[in-house]
């Protein structure tokens, strides 16, 4: 878990859409801890990162570990597409001429 870095984190929780105080309320930590992890400004209990990650990867995103390009993290499946994004066949086109 050690391998996992706080960038890792922070992109986990933005790809679930998840703020410090929703990953704080799953995992049952507080939020400074979940801040302090992102920030690695803190050493962070191996108990607790382990919770942090597990939680996370329980939500769908996958940590990638570090190779020749480097570390990240993606989703396991692709998130459904909001229904306003979904193209209509009807385009408006604003005019740039005044």
């Amino acid at each position: 878990f050690r391998s996992i870095r706080g960038a890792q984190l922070r992109a986990a929780r933005a790809l679930l859409n998840l703020s410090a105080d929703d990953l704080a309320g799953a995992t049952n930590l507080s939020r400074g801890t979940i801040q302090r992890a992102e920030l690695e400004a803190a050493e962070v209990t191996m108990s607790n990162m382990k919770r942090m990650i597990e939680t996370l990867e329980e939500k769908g995103v996958i940590f990638i570990p570090a190779d020749g390009d480097g570390q990240g993290v993606r989703l396991k499946e692709p998130l459904p597409v909001p229904k306003h994004f979904v193209a209509t066949g009807k385009h408006r086109h604003r005019s740039t001429k005044k």
